[in-house]
């Protein structure tokens, strides 16, 4: 980890509090063996745990790094893997377009297919709200020929 990294409540407790939070977080210790190794009383680790808000701090941002520099990490291998080796075609799109969002490179909101459907359909809404006006305002005449078709209506129609 880098110094400029060093911040918040983890880098804020003594060299023993953080051995504790890291031995907690192994989950391999009881509190009497983290109280053996550090040379300090098992109430005193009970104590860190229950009252010191900055230890209950330090607890949630060790495992906050953790998780971001192991398992973002493995997590973006693996997904890597699967750009480069799933058999399926529409799996390495999903991998590739997962790791483009990811970096920042792609959202939800914003590919260029999705951008030209959002606007085919907002037409093709206006033109149906300005036939459905015209519709009842008289616009019609009746004898044209445009019928307004409703093929995607709700289960309960059929």
């Amino acid at each position: 980890m880098k110094k400029s990294e060093e911040k918040g409540p983890f880098f804020e407790l003594t060299k023993r509090q953080r051995k504790a939070v890291v031995m907690l977080y192994e989950g391999a210790y009881t509190n009497k063996e983290i109280a053996e190794t550090l040379h300090c009383s098992e109430s005193l680790i009970y104590k860190w745990k229950r009252e010191n808000k900055l230890f209950q701090q330090a607890r949630k941002q060790y495992e906050t790094m953790i998780i971001e520099d192991k398992y973002v990490s493995e997590a973006m291998q693996s997904i890597y893997a699967l750009v480069k080796t799933a058999k399926s075609e529409m799996v390495r799109l999903q991998a590739a377009i997962s790791i483009l969002k990811l970096a920042g490179r792609l959202t939800d909101s914003s590919t260029p297919e999705l951008d030209k459907a959002k606007i085919r359909k907002a037409n093709a809404e206006a033109d149906i709200a300005r036939w459905r006006a015209d519709e009842l305002t008289g616009k019609n005449k009746a004898d044209d020929s445009t019928v307004l078709v409703d093929d995607i209506g709700d289960a309960e129609d059929e």
